[in-house]
Protein backbone atom coordinates (compact mmCIF):
# COMPACT_ATOMS: atom_id res chain seq x y z
CA UNK A 1 0.00 0.00 0.00
CA UNK A 2 1.39 3.44 -0.88
CA UNK A 3 2.58 5.50 2.07
CA UNK A 4 0.08 8.26 1.26
CA UNK A 5 -2.77 5.84 1.88
CA UNK A 6 -1.12 4.77 5.13
CA UNK A 7 -0.94 8.43 6.20
CA UNK A 8 -4.59 8.79 5.24
CA UNK A 9 -5.46 5.85 7.47
CA UNK A 10 -3.55 7.36 10.39
CA UNK A 11 -5.26 10.69 9.80
CA UNK A 12 -8.62 8.95 10.18
CA UNK A 13 -7.37 7.43 13.45
CA UNK A 14 -6.35 10.93 14.53
CA UNK A 15 -9.88 12.17 13.77
CA UNK A 16 -11.35 9.49 16.04
CA UNK A 17 -8.83 10.26 18.80
CA UNK A 18 -9.72 13.96 18.56
CA UNK A 19 -13.38 13.05 18.83
CA UNK A 20 -12.77 11.14 22.06
CA UNK A 21 -10.48 13.79 23.54
CA UNK A 22 -13.04 16.49 22.82
CA UNK A 23 -15.89 14.45 24.25
CA UNK A 24 -13.92 13.70 27.42
CA UNK A 25 -13.06 17.36 27.95
CA UNK A 26 -16.66 18.43 27.34
CA UNK A 27 -18.04 15.79 29.72
CA UNK A 28 -15.93 17.29 32.48
CA UNK A 29 -17.86 20.53 32.02
CA UNK A 30 -21.37 19.39 31.11
CA UNK A 31 -21.57 16.04 32.89
CA UNK A 32 -23.09 12.76 31.82
CA UNK A 33 -26.63 14.02 32.42
CA UNK A 34 -26.36 16.45 29.51
CA UNK A 35 -24.53 13.93 27.34
CA UNK A 36 -27.21 11.27 27.86
CA UNK A 37 -30.15 13.67 27.48
CA UNK A 38 -32.06 14.62 24.34
CA UNK A 39 -30.02 17.84 24.41
CA UNK A 40 -33.06 20.04 24.01
CA UNK A 41 -32.49 23.67 24.82
CA UNK A 42 -29.29 25.63 24.72
CA UNK A 43 -26.09 23.60 24.75
CA UNK A 44 -23.53 24.29 27.45
CA UNK A 45 -20.96 26.98 26.76
CA UNK A 46 -17.59 25.26 26.86
CA UNK A 47 -14.54 27.09 28.08
CA UNK A 48 -10.82 26.49 28.33
CA UNK A 49 -9.40 23.28 26.96
CA UNK A 50 -12.81 21.82 26.08
CA UNK A 51 -13.60 24.83 23.88
CA UNK A 52 -10.16 24.73 22.28
CA UNK A 53 -10.45 20.99 21.56
CA UNK A 54 -13.87 21.56 19.96
CA UNK A 55 -12.35 24.24 17.72
CA UNK A 56 -9.41 22.00 16.81
CA UNK A 57 -11.82 19.20 15.93
CA UNK A 58 -13.92 21.55 13.80
CA UNK A 59 -10.78 22.77 12.08
CA UNK A 60 -9.80 19.22 11.13
CA UNK A 61 -13.33 18.62 9.83
CA UNK A 62 -12.89 21.58 7.45
CA UNK A 63 -9.88 20.15 5.63
CA UNK A 64 -10.23 16.40 6.14
CA UNK A 65 -12.69 15.84 3.25
CA UNK A 66 -10.34 17.67 0.87
CA UNK A 67 -7.39 15.61 2.12
CA UNK A 68 -9.28 12.32 1.80
CA UNK A 69 -10.47 13.19 -1.68
CA UNK A 70 -7.07 14.34 -2.87
CA UNK A 71 -5.20 11.27 -1.61
CA UNK A 72 -7.80 8.84 -2.96
CA UNK A 73 -8.07 10.68 -6.27
CA UNK A 74 -4.30 10.57 -6.71
CA UNK A 75 -4.40 6.81 -6.23
CA UNK A 76 -7.38 5.95 -8.44
CA UNK A 77 -6.32 8.34 -11.21
CA UNK A 78 -2.83 6.87 -11.40
CA UNK A 79 -1.24 10.20 -10.46
CA UNK A 80 0.11 8.98 -7.14
CA UNK A 81 3.75 10.01 -6.71
CA UNK A 82 6.30 10.47 -3.93
CA UNK A 83 4.98 14.03 -3.66
CA UNK A 84 1.60 12.61 -2.65
CA UNK A 85 3.23 10.57 0.10
CA UNK A 86 5.30 13.47 1.36
CA UNK A 87 2.32 15.80 1.37
CA UNK A 88 0.13 13.29 3.17
CA UNK A 89 2.84 12.67 5.77
CA UNK A 90 3.36 16.37 6.38
CA UNK A 91 -0.38 16.91 6.68
CA UNK A 92 -0.78 14.06 9.20
CA UNK A 93 2.21 15.01 11.35
CA UNK A 94 1.24 18.67 11.44
CA UNK A 95 -2.39 17.83 12.26
CA UNK A 96 -1.14 15.60 15.07
CA UNK A 97 0.94 18.46 16.52
CA UNK A 98 -1.98 20.85 16.00
CA UNK A 99 -4.11 19.09 18.66
CA UNK A 100 -1.85 19.82 21.67
CA UNK A 101 -0.89 23.20 20.20
CA UNK A 102 -4.56 24.22 20.19
CA UNK A 103 -5.49 22.43 23.41
CA UNK A 104 -2.74 24.11 25.41
CA UNK A 105 -3.13 27.51 23.73
CA UNK A 106 0.22 27.76 21.95
CA UNK A 107 -1.07 30.72 19.87
CA UNK A 108 1.42 31.64 17.13
CA UNK A 109 2.96 28.14 17.12
CA UNK A 110 -0.49 26.70 16.47
CA UNK A 111 -0.90 28.94 13.43
CA UNK A 112 2.50 27.92 12.11
CA UNK A 113 1.60 24.24 12.51
CA UNK A 114 -1.69 24.85 10.71
CA UNK A 115 0.24 26.46 7.85
CA UNK A 116 2.52 23.45 7.62
CA UNK A 117 -0.49 21.12 7.45
CA UNK A 118 -1.90 23.25 4.63
CA UNK A 119 1.43 23.03 2.80
CA UNK A 120 1.17 19.24 3.03
CA UNK A 121 -2.35 19.37 1.64
CA UNK A 122 -1.20 21.60 -1.22
CA UNK A 123 1.56 19.11 -2.05
CA UNK A 124 -1.03 16.35 -2.35
CA UNK A 125 -3.16 18.58 -4.58
CA UNK A 126 -0.15 19.48 -6.74
CA UNK A 127 0.53 15.78 -7.23
CA UNK A 128 -2.81 15.60 -9.05
CA UNK A 129 -1.63 17.96 -11.79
Amino acid sequence: MPIGLVWLGWTLVLAVVQLFLTAAACRQQDGLQWASSNRDGNPPRYTGMAARLKRAQANLAETLPIFIGAVLLSWVSGRYSPLTGWGAGIYFLARTLYVPAYAFGWGPVRSLIWGISMAGLVLVLISLL
